[in-house]
């Protein structure tokens, strides 16, 4: 039993899991139900092995149960992290609101596992003095390399030890994905840093510095022009992210180093931008008129608004440009933003 037209990306990690058991290499041949292939890291093939003998049913239920749970997990987290109570009808009430925003109900749709990363990414940087902080980071890069930004956090912010774990079990995940994915030096060699392979890199949904440059230029820009456009934007994000950690604001330092990890990455799809909710979380402690207006930016979802598809985005105007780059911009407003901002959040009555 397939899945049919949605949860397309569960169908792709099946296939993948499906791989591992078999043997094979999951970069071989494309996923038969949704012909899509598997792009993510060969450690990843073998996590996903776990779904592979269940029927697609059964995977979607229990996929998508995990992921609405770790969306109200993450609720509790940050609220938590943020000196909040959160009372199960809270928790229930803002995750349901949080359907309506775009990134969230792409990834229920999809299928996808970023609830799933984000929940785990929350839960071990917002506590970084256990004896084991910094290992759960590592696996999550395992699963998709943009997590390694979060790393750099950790340096940065003087959290050399878990920063160190995280790095040495990202390690570990990819000398595992070696040993047991058949193929693994495809991925490492060839797929590695080509955005064509997810998908056309100029797709609005794409909402990172390389889809800008890409919609901007008229194709996919050179490696070296990402690198010298991505990389400081995403480093002065990190900064200003360590800069609120030492001062205490793990939850803004987390949020905004999230967010440099979605500017950086070659491909950004709209999906990824679920961190969109701690973000909101974390603006309604400090600027309520904030809050509103990122929230509005994800419900809205103006990225969708110009002619898209088809390379239409490749023909936009100047203002078409600027609406179809919502996510992009308002990343950057509030990296900008989060760089006035001293002392701790202002935690309105």
């Amino acid at each position: 039993m397939s899945l049919g037209g949605e949860l397309k990306d569960l169908s792709v990690y099946q296939h993948g899991g499906r791989a591992v058991l078999h043997g094979v290499s999951p970069y071989s041949r494309d996923d038969p139900v949704t012909g899509l292939p598997f792009t993510y890291p060969p450690f990843a093939a073998v996590l996903m092995a776990q779904l592979a003998p269940l029927p697609a049913w059964l995977a979607a239920g229990l996929w998508t149960g995990a992921s609405a749970a770790a969306l109200g997990g993450c609720v509790v987290v940050v609220r938590r992290a943020l000196g909040r109570p959160s009372s199960a009808w809270l928790v229930l009430l803002l995750g349901m609101a949080a359907l309506a925003l775009e990134p969230v109900w792409q990834n229920l749709v999809f299928g996808q596992v970023n609830l799933l990363l984000m929940l785990a990414v929350l839960v071990d940087l917002l506590h970084p003095g256990r004896r084991l902080s910094g290992v759960v980071l590592g696996i999550t890069a395992g699963v998709k390399l943009t997590p390694l930004v979060l790393v750099v956090l950790l340096v940065l912010a003087g959290e050399r030890a878990s920063a160190a774990r995280a790095t040495v079990v990202f390690a570990a995940t990819v000398a595992v994905g070696f040993l047991a994915v058949p193929g693994s030096a495809t991925y490492w060699t060839q797929r590695l840093l080509d955005p064509s392979r997810v998908g056309p890199p100029a797709l609005a949904h794409n909402q990172s510095v390389s889809g800008v440059l890409t919609r901007a230029l008229g194709e996919t820009p050179p490696t070296w022009l990402w690198l010298a456009v991505a990389g400081p934007v995403a480093l002065a994000a990190v900064l200003v992210a360590a800069a609120h950690w030492r001062r205490g604001d793990r939850v803004l330092g987390t949020c905004l180093s999230a967010i440099a990890m979605l500017l950086a990455s070659p491909v950004a799809w709209s999906h990824h931008w679920v961190w969109c909710v701690p973000v909101a979380l974390v603006l309604w402690e400090r600027r309520r008129w904030a809050a509103v207006a990122w929230t509005a930016v994800f419900v809205t979802r103006p990225i969708l608004w110009p002619p898209w598809g088809a390379g239409r985005e490749l023909d936009w105007g100047a203002l078409e440009h600027l609406v179809g780059n919502a996510y992009v911009l308002a990343a950057l407003v509030l990296v900008v933003g989060a760089s006035r901002w001293t002392g701790p959040p202002v935690r309105p009555a």
